[in-house]
């Protein structure tokens, strides 16, 4: 009996991302191709792509390139590129790269079974009239207790640096009763904490079916026992959804609500449709329906025009949230987004303001987690820690908790004293 052909997936960028991994290993699952943590040991290699950071492109070429002797030396090896980029650059990777047998978008990678088996270089980038979600296999719980769950895709805001528009295409949610199902499915399978996933997750309707009731509905699935979303977009924030933060115990005390830039200016310019003032006192809703929630956001610094004054209005807009955490970035042009076509302020401008910019951040990270010292918090066990009579979970809050509990196992959700806080963790002792 000959053994199972094996899959090496490397996983560029975001959330979405990483669910689509896993669906595609479970496609390929399907087909006898089990999971390897070794391109060298792979029968087919797969690097599933982001193209929202900067050189996103380059960064892929470079992978490639490094792949190039492992085609050399068997020629059979399969490789394949998938992803934002796959969708933005198309046949030009398999001109570029030769060793490239097939290119596959974010909405067509269902068909992966099918184009593995081709002879010759394919690309798959279509939009498919078809949902990919009906012709992929039954879902595994690949991340022990937590698991993702798609329920809307694509994006209609047009940020003016954005590309996710051109290459996850327009809003598309999915239907509730799929997602309720396939939510129970994974509960069945041992998840016991759900992160629902879209590019504007907030902007989810199922029909007549808002997020929040989607929310609630799963909510009342027995078993489950953490809900949470990313990531979304502060235009389409509705009441309904705010007040669930208040009122749905398993809604976690957690929000990431990217905002880019506390300058009016610069949110006009980005086609943000929004001020710095709205994000506030929506920011203020949350904190009064939720009093402990944790927020995180999204920075972009040296947007093409901004000054000095605006980079100040980051900085205080900032100052008055005060986040657990944040991701910033300092401008990188994105081909065919309109703010591509603006001059680029000089690197070494947008190098200190996303340094200062930063260094506030990680200043409130660190006092967001001193704290939580002394409080208790449910912890989720995803593994055991490093250390012995020690395990390691996300809290309410998605702290990375190391806990002292000598009894303790994968995917118990436990109380736990905090009695210390780290780098990018908190440690703590199980209560009872």
């Amino acid at each position: 009996m000959s053994s199972a052909k094996k899959l090496f997936i490397k996983t560029y960028g975001c959330q979405m991302n990483v669910y689509d991994s896993e669906r595609m290993a479970e496609a390929m699952g399907a087909e006898g191709y089990v999971t390897t943590d070794r391109p060298e040991d792979a029968d087919m290699v797969l690097l599933n792509t982001c193209h929202i950071r900067e050189k996103a492109s380059e960064k892929l070429y470079s992978d490639l390139g490094r792949l190039r002797p492992l085609k050399n030396a068997r020629p059979d090896l399969k490789i394949g590129v998938a992803g934002c980029v796959a969708q933005a650059e198309g046949a030009e990777i398999i001109r570029r790269m030769p060793l490239v047998d097939l290119v596959v978008g974010p909405q067509s990678y269902h068909r992966l079974p099918d184009m593995v088996k081709s002879k010759g270089a394919v690309v798959d980038t279509d939009f498919p009239a078809e949902d990919k979600f009906d012709h992929l296999p039954k879902r595994k719980a690949l991340r022990g207790p937590t698991a993702f769950l798609t329920v809307q895709e694509g994006c209609d805001k047009f940020c003016a640096f954005c590309v996710v528009p051109y290459t996850r295409g327009a809003e598309v949610s999915r239907p509730p009763e799929r997602l309720i199902a396939e939510a129970r499915d994974l509960v069945e399978r041992g998840v016991k904490d759900i992160t629902l996933l879209g590019q504007n997750v907030n902007a989810y309707h199922g029909g007549d079916w808002t997020l929040a009731r989607l929310v609630r509905e799963l909510a009342r699935v027995d078993g489950l026992e953490r809900i949470r979303y990313t990531t979304s977009h502060p235009n389409d924030m509705e009441d309904d959804l705010i007040a669930a933060h208040g009122d749905e115990a398993k809604l976690m005390p957690y929000l990431h609500l990217p905002v880019q830039s506390g300058s009016d200016r610069i949110l006009k310019a980005m086609n943000r449709k929004h001020t710095a003032e709205q994000y506030l006192r929506l920011i203020e809703r949350f904190r009064t329906a939720r009093p402990d929630i944790l927020l995180t956001s999204d920075f972009i610094v040296a947007f093409p025009g901004e000054t000095d004054e605006d980079h100040r209005a980051t900085m205080d807009l900032i100052r008055e949230v005060h986040y657990g955490a944040a991701y910033s970035f300092k401008y990188s042009a994105r081909p065919g987004t309109p703010a591509a076509e603006k001059p680029e302020l000089a690197p070494e401008i947008g190098d200190a303001r996303l340094q200062e910019l930063q260094a506030l951040i990680t200043t409130q990270q660190r006092a967001t987690q001193e704290a939580m010292v002394g409080r208790e918090v449910g912890v989720l066990y995803e593994k055991a820690g490093r250390l012995e009579n020690q395990m390691v979970g996300k809290s309410d809050h998605l702290h990375a908790v190391h806990v002292e509990d000598a009894a303790g196992q994968v995917g118990e959700l436990v109380r736990v004293r905090i009695t210390a806080s780290s780098t990018n963790s908190l440690s703590g002792v199980r209560l009872g």
